[in-house]
């Protein structure tokens, strides 16, 4: 029988919990007493290391960013009221990427609520629509059993944020464990599929397939499962932005990511196409952006409440690596189209002819582009790199392939349909303490580094090593291209200031800076960044970048989308000489 544990307070529970629970960084800013801090400085052996945050909106986005590599629970520790409020950004984030995430916050004594209490808010109430389960011990008898849910709901089924609040009488209150935490959570391997599947059915007949890799695929251990089902019926593969570094993109049959993202050329594909077989992909608009509504969609997700009712075709729910492993086998000896390949084959050719002619363009020149950007990037850093994303206006060339292309070794981590401004600057911390050894690289735009600007002495002081590749226009250069394209007063309006373009490096903390003034000087700066970088040192490489070098294909913007325009293939063409 297992005698029973009495701890001195919830924050010491919570930390024997998170030790058993294999958790090894914990993100956030405490609330005013401390209490969890007095729980990490005892002499338990092998405590959580706390990353003390400057803003709580960071902390939930490196708690996130830490999630989504490991598939494991990122752990966030808030106080209350304002500092839970300033979680709900990330929560949103976490949220909609799928991400395991537990916050852990402050509460109003309950003896003190509805007295107007100091920071008194009904934080359960706030959170409750934006989190898969939300929850508030009021007893310390139901601590230990509130913890062991919160985690396995954050991890079953479809991962996502959960809350547990933790009233302020419970930091000095006896809590006891009487048995051995419970976190276990047995799930079935393997499906049987009969032959006689209509989806299976469907993806036989198929001439034309395309297959879509999206982001409920990121953490299946045995990625190339999905290159076997591709190469047995020769589809064209595509993914997702938040799929993205699970299919190799060194692969003949990749050819880029779908929607918003798609080149003209791979278009072609598109319009041939007589099937989509989705993995883990809930369709959100940015990927769907372009297609035809009658599109036929054979859709693959973990759970029913992922699959979109948007477009026709069957539905099957379960793990998408193992009924793609189960397809494969019942599909032995289905001879794909050979036709479709070719073209296949030939769309990779141009697209990569392409980069070449463009990159060609500039090769001698001192201007700096975006794509010049990206391909000393590849030049430089290693290939198993990771990177970290944005989504502004030109951080959107990083999403189009081959200006950036992730090999079978390499990582990306990108901002949900949501898009939050600074995610991927902050959560690129998180990711390097889930990545110990790889290089993290942070590709982002000024906009956003100066909203996360605040937890760069964070980065310093943790030693986390991340990269940071700033593109700098002076602001948010989505918002100042609208106003530019419809002739609204551009000194009453303005979204960007060209004198912050040259942003200036010391900011007193140990960060090694540099500004690049021209493409000569890209590749050695980013080297000494990453030799910095490589040494535990934060380093950032501010890059000047045009307003008008916009993303490829992209004629004009209008609102949260752009407009393609019929002719977008020389239309692209032309702006790159530009």
């Amino acid at each position: 029988m297992t005698p029973t544990h009495t701890f001195p307070g919830a924050w010491h529970a919570v930390i024997d919990f998170l030790r058993c629970a294999g958790v090894d960084t914990v993100f956030g800013l405490p609330s005013d007493d401390l209490s969890l801090l007095t729980a990490l400085n005892s002499t338990e052996p092998t405590r959580p290391r706390l990353v003390l945050c400057r803003d709580q909106r960071n902390a939930t986005f490196m708690a996130t960013g830490y999630a989504l590599q490991t598939n494991s629970p990122g752990v966030c520790v808030v106080g209350k009221g304002p500092a839970v409020t300033n979680t709900l950004t990330g929560l949103l984030e976490a949220s909609c990427s799928a991400a395991p995430l537990l916050l852990l916050a402050t509460g109003t004594a309950t003896r003190s609520r509805g007295s107007a209490a100091f920071q008194e808010l009904d934080q359960v109430s706030v959170l409750r629509p934006l989190l898969k389960w939300v929850d508030r011990v009021d007893h310390p008898s139901r601590l230990v059993p509130a913890l062991e849910k919160a985690w396995r709901k954050a991890v079953t089924g479809t991962p996502g944020p959960v809350y547990l609040e933790l009233p302020e009488e419970l930091f000095d209150a006896d809590i006891e464990r009487t048995r051995p935490w419970q976190l276990d959570t047995e799930e079935p391997e393997g499906y049987r599929i009969q032959r006689t599947s209509p989806a299976l059915t469907t993806i036989a007949a198929a001439r034309k397939p395309i297959v879509l890799i999206g982001g409920g695929t990121r953490h299946c251990r045995d990625r190339r499962v999905f290159e076997r089902f591709a190469e047995r019926i020769g589809a064209a593969v595509f993914s997702t932005a938040s799929g993205r570094g699970v299919f190799d993109e060194s692969h003949e049959q990749f050819v880029g990511l779908s929607g918003l993202y798609l080149r003209p050329q791979a278009k072609r594909l598109w319009d041939e196409a007589d099937l989509i077989v989705a993995f883990g992909s809930r369709l959100e608009e940015t990927a769907t952006f372009g297609w035809d509504d009658n599109a036929l969609v054979v859709q693959v997700n973990i759970a029913p409440e992922e699959f979109s009712a948007e477009f026709p075709g069957h539905r099957v729910a379960g793990d998408a690596a193992h009924i793609a492993h189960e397809w494969t086998d019942l599909l032995n000896g289905h001879v794909p189209d050979p036709d479709w390949l070719t073209k296949v084959g030939a769309v990779r050719r141009d697209l990569f002819t392409e980069l070449r002619s463009v990159l060609d363009e500039n090769a001698d020149g001192e201007r700096i582009r975006v794509v010049d950007v990206l391909a000393a990037i590849e030049a430089v850093l290693p290939e198993d790199r990771i990177l970290v994303q944005e989504n502004g206006l030109q951080d959107m060339w990083s999403y189009i392939f081959p200006f950036y292309h992730c090999g079978r070794s390499g990582g990306s981590i990108v901002p949900s349909e949501q898009t939050s401004l600074g995610f991927g600057a902050a959560a690129s911390g998180g990711v390097a303490l889930a990545a110990p050894g790889r290089q993290v690289v942070a590709f982002v735009g000024d906009g956003a580094f100066n909203l996360f600007r605040s937890d760069l002495s964070t980065f310093a002081r943790e030693q986390l090593g991340v990269l940071f590749v700033v593109l700098c226009n002076g602001g948010y250069g989505w918002l100042q291209s609208q106003l530019d394209q419809r002739g609204l007063d551009g000194e009453r309006f303005r979204f960007i200031d060209s004198s912050r373009i040259t942003a200036e490096a010391g900011d007193g903390f140990d960060v090694h800076q540099a500004v690049v003034s021209n493409n000569v000087e890209l590749e050695p700066e980013l080297r000494k960044a990453f030799e910095n970088s490589s040494a535990g040192r934060v380093s950032v490489v501010y890059v000047p970048v045009d307003l008008s070098d916009s993303p490829a294909g992209i004629s004009e913007i209008d609102g949260d989308f752009p407009v393609i325009s019929e002719d977008s293939e020389s239309a692209f063409v032309q702006r790159t000489e530009d």
